[in-house]
This record gives C-alpha cells, structure tokens and sequence, in this order.
C-alpha cells in the first residue's frame, strides 16, 4: 500500500482530531466525509494487510523452541494493530452514519434520468430544442443496430465461404485440365 496510515500519525479515533476541531466540523460537507471514509478504509486495508503478515512470520507452538521474547514483540505488535483495527472501523461507522444523515432527505434518483441523450440527426439548436433521449431508449436502439450487424456478418461470411467454394471447385477444374 502506497498510503501510509494515519492512525500511526497520531491522529484521534473520531473524525475530527486537534484544535482546529470546532472549524472542521462547520466546514465538512457530504464529499469531505466520503474522503475521510476512502482514507479510512485505506487504512483499515493497511492495518489488516499487517496483521497478515505478522501472523504469517509467527511460529505456531508445535514443540519447537522459541524466543519468548520475540513472541511476546509480535503478540503485542498484533494486539496493538487489533486495536487500531476496532478504532478505524468505530471511526469508519462514524462517517458512515454522518453520510447517512446529511443524505437522508434526499430522494434517489434512477441513473437514467440523470444522463440525458439528444437526436444526432439535427443541429445544435435541433438538439437543445428537441426532446431528450434516456439512457434505456438509447440501449435499446444498440442492441438492434447490434443484431442487424451480427444478421449482416452472418450473411458476409456465407457469401465468403460460397466464394471460397467456387474458387475451389475452378482451381480444381483447372488442375484437372492440365
């Protein structure tokens, strides 16, 4: 991962960290949550990739010797990642539920009405005057060029092999000639 975490950076398991606090949380808006939450789940990504690795370094206790020590170094590096894990996701439940709030009134909308289309057969005031095309009716006129074109190419590659066959059967007559 190329984007360290920022609960090593000594940031506070809430949102908002450090003085400028008060600012923040008058100036955070849906998308600024959404960032916090992209960087959030980096990070929990990070954390787990790392508790991963540890755990794939550790010796399981079949009988052979080892350091206690270095046993100990790594139980407390996995504990200490477990815990910043819980604090990432209690943070990460935190924006969720602010994201919640702050979209909760508005109503969804299909993605195809968002997208509009426009003739193409017209000029530019054509297109702004004329009714917009959506998204399905725009599909649906694809996927009928598209089977028109597959009807086509069905039709080439008969005319092909037909061709293919009657070169053959001249080739053939010719060599028989000679």
């Amino acid at each position: 991962m190329s984007t360290p975490p920022l609960a090593a950076s000594g940031m506070a398991p809430g949102p908002f960290a450090g003085p400028q606090a008060q600012q923040a949380a008058r100036e955070v808006n849906t998308a600024s949550l959404c960032r916090i939450g992209q960087e959030t789940v980096q990070d929990i990504v990070y954390r787990t990739m790392e508790i991963f690795q540890l755990l794939r370094n550790m010796q399981l206790p079949n009988g052979v010797t080892y350091h206690t020590g270095t046993y100990q170094d790594r139980l407390t590096k996995l504990q200490d990642h477990l815990r910043q894990l819980s604090i990432l996701f209690r943070k990460l439940r935190l924006v969720y539920d602010k994201c919640n709030e702050n979209c909760g009134g508005m109503d969804p909308i299909p993605v195809e009405q968002l997208i509009p289309y426009v003739e193409e057969d017209g000029s530019k005031n054509d297109d702004r005057a004329g009714p917009p095309r959506f998204a399905s009716e725009e599909r649906r006129e694809i996927a009928e060029v598209n089977k028109k074109l597959k009807q086509k190419n069905q039709q080439l590659k008969q005319i092909m092999d037909q061709l293919r066959n009657l070169i053959w059967d001249i080739n053939a007559m010719l060599a028989m000639r000679n």
